[in-house]
């Protein structure tokens, strides 16, 4: 999938759709990609000479590679992704622009609408970030 296919499944719109292109690739697995250019609105201030994607924006771009698995629970109009916890985050190395990131993301439990996943970010194979994240999908109101 690319950004306008990811774009029809979540609400996340520019500049806070952080993902280039996602697959699913065996039934409750997916990965996602995404190009970090240098120009983006989270690098202007972190850190001034020396950009580093910051830590909550890997975690937002964890949650969002993992929608390729949803899709069918997701397409319909009105319905929110939303966080509802983060557990056994750990950082290992510094994503900067130019990098690549490779997103893996695999389910470990649902119980609709309910969701407890795993997920990981690398670049040129090297682990940068790894962690567990649940999230519910909503109904607006």
């Amino acid at each position: 999938m690319n950004r306008e296919d990811i774009m029809k499944i979540i609400p996340h719109r520019e500049p806070m759709l952080l993902i280039d292109e996602v697959f699913l690739e065996e039934e409750g697995k997916a990965v996602g990609y995404y190009h970090v250019k240098g120009d983006e609105f989270f690098l202007q201030g972190h850190f001034p000479g020396n950009p580093i994607v910051p830590g909550v924006i890997q975690c937002e771009m964890m949650a969002q590679s993992a929608c390729v698995m949803f899709k069918d629970k997701m397409e319909k109009e009105g319905t929110l992704p939303l966080y509802t916890g983060l557990n056994k985050v750990r950082f290992k190395g510094i994503i900067k622009p130019g990098d690549t990131i490779k997103i893996e993301t695999k389910l470990i439990r649902e119980s609709h609408p309910m969701y407890l996943l795993s997920g990981k970010l690398s670049v040129d194979g090297k682990l940068c970030m790894s962690g567990e994240f649940s999230f519910v999908i909503m109904e607006e109101r």
